[in-house]
């Protein structure tokens, strides 16, 4: 550079300089750097886990309904099985899961996400994280999991079901399972992909194989067995006593 575009300053004194103004903290090319740290974090915190699968559902399920009792249910089952419960480590269904895998003695992890209206992670959580960026978030819980099981939730719900579906429909992960607990509350929605998105083609009939619904826990870990006899088996994700 010459003339103007000289630089009179360094970058040195730009680092060291106490007077600077912060609004470079707010800019995207910072931005980036905290998604990386994310990143790095969430890979570091559960690159040793073990096979895990995740748990959804709403942060609004009451503690002692039948919801919050399937959930507990179903992480008890799956320490069980060899498998850390992975969730949102919300209050809920989140809780539930983490409850139940906590009791059995395995390994129960909370991926938290910064929200102005959510509490912090619940007390069942072992092994926890919290994000800011759900997309970081949702690729944590896709890396780590052998498959996902599915309670009755709301938004939130839906779009980390439709995120696993849409990456396994178009084979950007591994097939894995994608479990619907609680047959009456999905089956409309069952219903309206049938028919209505297969039936005016915009999805394919293959497509309504992607998940299955049970209101069954054996059930569920059955279908969980099944797929790992097809992608090998898990090593446990606890030591059993």
């Amino acid at each position: 550079m010459r003339g103007a575009q000289v630089d009179t300053g360094t970058t040195d004194q730009r680092l060291l300089d106490s007077a600077q103004n912060s609004d470079w903290l707010h800019t995207d090319p910072w931005r980036v750097m905290r998604i990386q740290s994310e990143f790095v974090e969430g890979f570091g915190a559960l690159a040793e886990l073990g096979p895990a699968v995740s748990v959804f559902g709403s942060a609004r399920t009451a503690v002692g309904s039948p919801e919050y009792a399937a959930g507990v249910a179903i992480g008890r089952a799956l320490v069980d099985a060899g498998y850390a419960v992975i969730t949102g480590g919300g209050p809920g269904a989140m809780e539930s899961a983490n409850l139940g895998a906590h009791e059995a003695g395995g390994t129960s992890v909370g991926l938290g996400i910064e929200l102005p209206f959510e509490q912090g992670l619940n007390q069942y959580v072992d092994l926890g994280l919290n994000f800011r960026y759900f997309f970081v978030r949702k690729t944590m819980f896709v890396k780590y999991s052998r498959g996902f099981i599915v309670l009755p939730g709301g938004f939130g719900t839906l779009d980390e079901l439709f995120e696993a579906l849409t990456l396994v429909q178009t084979h950007k992960v591994t097939r894995f399972p994608v479990i619907l607990f609680g047959v009456d509350y999905w089956s409309g929605l069952v219903d309206w992909i049938r028919d209505t998105l297969v039936a005016q083609g915009k999805a394919s009939a293959s497509d309504l194989e992607l998940f299955q619904l049970t209101d069954s826990v054996d059930e569920a870990m059955a279908i969980l067995s099944d797929a790992v006899r097809r992608i090998g088996s898990p090593q446990p994700a606890h030591s059993p006593e």
